[in-house]
């Protein structure tokens, strides 16, 4: 078991003392928490209380991340699942969570674990049952997936590879600003794990779509995404339409996977944040 850092402990005592109802934000890979900067104060200034946890080992500051991109080798699903629920299992009242791409199934997963008043899944990594593989995503892919030794690497996105992956609905310029600003290693194993999860009855990479516990899910994909396309996002919405709870799926039109952290931010933030705030409202 890998214990909260004390910054991420300080998060959960400030929130839990604050009364306020949480939020939590769940990064997904080749990003740090830092990428949720801009999204936090959007929520704190409408009366929420924010969180957003690492993953298991992350580094504080990018800087530190590219210096040491071993921290992320070996990172699974389920043991970053299984973090974000020690941290959301010590607060007061259920939070929101917010997750994008590989946190966005996380956010999933956290919400079938009853841990989610409400949820939001941004560009999420699909899981077993979604069917659909687009070419763009394949591609998005290749810099983990084609090399087998990788899933026991961390691997650094180029330039290029970020280009294609993340900024690719983005100007030149603003497309190097986040790179620079944004881009670490990533673990290769939960790649690997997603390739497999429909060959794998097993898989750690797989959602109880049926759970009445889920509560409300949001999923919102970016148009032209090229790392979680939106034939994926569509087919996971059709399957979470089996739970009993409300699920509701928004598409951005011209945007990409960088749709959290791009010069377009707000308009997503404030979609999450509309969806959040009126079912949090429903009986309460």
């Amino acid at each position: 078991m890998t214990y909260l850092t004390i910054h991420e402990q300080q998060q959960i005592d400030r929130a839990n003392a604050s009364g306020l109802q949480p939020a939590v934000f769940v990064h997904g890979l080749y990003l740090l928490a830092s990428s949720w900067d801009n999204w936090r104060p959007f929520f704190e200034e409408r009366g929420y209380t924010t969180l957003a946890p690492g993953w298991p080992d992350d580094p504080e500051t990018v800087a530190e991340a590219n210096e040491n991109p071993e921290v992320f080798a070996h990172k699974r699903i389920k043991q970053v699942t299984d973090y974000y629920a020690q941290a959301l299992g010590q607060l007061k009242r259920k939070p929101a969570v917010i997750g994008h791409s590989f946190g966005g199934l996380i956010a999933q997963q956290l919400a079938d674990e009853g841990l989610s008043a409400v949820t939001v899944a941004i560009d999420p990594a699909g899981f077993r049952g979604v069917l659909p593989v687009p070419l763009s995503e394949l591609k998005s892919g290749a810099p983990v997936l084609s090399n087998p030794f990788n899933y026991h690497r961390a691997v650094a996105l180029t330039y290029e590879q970020f280009r294609y992956g993340f900024t690719n609905a983005l100007s030149e310029e603003e497309a190097h600003q986040l790179y620079d600003r944004y881009a670490v290693p990533g673990s290769g194993t939960p790649l690997f794990q997603a390739a497999a999860a429909n060959l794998n009855p097993w898989t750690e990479d797989q959602v109880n779509t049926r759970n009445p516990q889920r509560g409300p899910l949001l999923l919102i994909a970016g148009e032209q995404d090229h790392t979680v396309p939106l034939a994926v996002v569509k087919a996971a919405y059709k399957l979470q339409q089996h739970n009993s709870s409300v699920t509701e799926f928004r598409e951005i039109p011209g945007r990409g996977h960088s749709l959290t952290i791009d010069h377009g931010w707000r308009e997503v933030a404030e979609i999450a944040f509309a969806f959040i705030a009126g079912h949090l409202s429903i009986g309460q």
